[in-house]
């Protein structure tokens, strides 16, 4: 736990990773929203609270395809696909997960959002890449996966930073606390 903490519970402006993540998924237009963590930690209450159905993960060690395949199977056989976004992108704003949706709906395998020529999150994986993601043999995790169809992808551009904000160190969450802190009140609002 390189940064102290869950990065999940930690707080940019009195909401935490998850919550931000939940709200924009949800604000995005997302049907469902489902938080996998691990057992035994208060992050399975944080999602509760957040208004995510929770799964919880006994074995995150293998990294997260684990949670992935368990939010896919617990996602039900009538589902088209599915929104990858994790944890530690928490600055996407809803507007670019309701872009993302909307370049699901024709159904393409894969919508990667973009900033530049910089691939981001979140990502949709449509149904059919469903038995990839679940191949115990898979080598690599999802980054195979897209690496796979990246040329049936749709590659969707976007002006969001937050898409590509992976805040995963200490040095880099301090800056973004004290970028939003400094920030006018009505910007922090938007």
């Amino acid at each position: 736990m390189r940064m102290g903490r869950p990065k999940a519970l930690l707080e940019i402006e009195g909401h935490t990773f998850l919550s931000l993540v939940t709200d924009a998924l949800r604000d995005g237009g997302c049907d469902r929203v489902i938080v996998v963590v691990p057992e035994d930690t208060p992050l399975q209450e944080a999602a509760e609270a957040a208004g995510a159905q929770v799964i919880t993960n006994p074995d995150p060690g293998e990294g997260p395809i684990t949670s992935l395949r368990l939010a896919i199977r617990e996602s039900g056989p009538d589902t088209q696909g599915v929104l990858y976004h994790p944890v530690d992108h928490p600055l996407v704003l809803s507007s670019s997960v309701a872009a993302v949706v909307q370049a699901a709906k024709p159904r393409p395998l894969l919508v990667v959002p973009m900033l530049g020529n910089q691939r981001g999150h979140p990502t949709y994986f449509d149904a059919q890449l469903f038995a990839e993601f679940l191949d115990p043999h898979l080598e690599g995790g999802a980054r195979t996966v897209v690496h796979r169809h990246l040329d049936d992808a749709v590659l969707l551009s976007l002006d969001d930073e937050g898409i590509r904000a992976d805040i995963d160190t200490p040095a880099l969450y301090a800056e973004v606390v004290e970028s939003h802190t400094d920030r006018p009140a009505e910007a922090r609002s938007q």
